[in-house]
């Protein structure tokens, strides 16, 4: 994606097969990346699913722009982690380029939304319906925080650790709300407007996410973890992607 790219200050270079191949396919770390596999757990569906998190994502690190804003560097179809659960931890061609295809119109359309960087396809068969061939998406998000971090702690019955998630959440994403009283009030008014306004645009064009678990949900009202997801072109109130 050779416009994100430049915005974010990437050279050309590192798009060069000789040179970034291993970067963008997960074999090679950047200076200052620590890989890791996020825990969550959530409601699927309106029922709840339990512990899940990152089955085939790794987080890769954090870019310090020069204005100072942080985006995450995420790598989709890295393999198996500790939550791939009975998945083989892999993404396939067919469906990476639709979630680069849909976060590059999504944010073309003004909707808040993760962004592909790149795109990887592997020579290994990845077995679906039918073989596919493989393939790693990095995307770039503001934050990858969503709605079933605080859902995994909650459940398991630790209180203490939703105050800390929530704490590193208004430090990172809402300082400006850091030393209200009634801080945490207010936050959560600030995610459901969020939530909302995001919905909405969604609506305006016409846009269904598919998946809309509560493990997919961001807590900063960013579209993300694109699927079975679908556009309409005639109005369809009963329409489910």
């Amino acid at each position: 994606n050779d416009a994100l790219a430049d915005s974010l200050g990437i050279p050309s270079t590192l798009f060069q097969p000789e040179k970034g191949a291993g970067v963008w396919g997960g074999e090679t770390l950047l200076p200052g990346m620590k890989p890791l596999a996020q825990v969550y757990s959530g409601h699927q569906f309106g029922v709840w699913a339990g512990q899940l998190g990152d089955g085939r994502g790794i987080l890769l690190g954090e870019q310090v722009l020069p204005n100072g804003e942080t985006l995450d560097w995420h790598l989709k179809g890295a393999g198996l982690t500790p939550y791939s659960r009975m998945g083989d931890g892999r993404a396939v061609l067919r469906s990476t380029i639709r979630e680069g295809l849909a976060s590059e119109a999504m944010h073309a359309l003004g909707i808040p939304t993760s962004r592909a960087l790149s795109i990887v396809t592997s020579d290994t068969p990845v077995a679906r319906e039918t073989m596919e061939q493989g393939a790693m998406l990095v995307r770039v998000a503001e934050s990858h925080l969503r709605f079933g971090h605080f859902e995994h702690f909650y459940y398991r019955r630790e209180p203490d650790k939703v105050r800390q998630l929530a704490d590193y959440a208004l430090r990172r994403h809402w300082p400006h709300l850091q030393n209200e009283p009634d801080r945490y009030v207010l936050w959560f008014r600030d995610i459901v407007a969020r939530t909302a306004a995001m919905i909405a645009r969604w609506q305006a064009v016409g846009f269904g996410h598919g998946v809309m678990n509560t493990d997919n949900m961001s807590l900063l009202g960013l579209t993300f973890d694109y699927g079975p997801y679908g556009f309409l072109d005639d109005y369809q109130p009963g329409y489910i992607c």
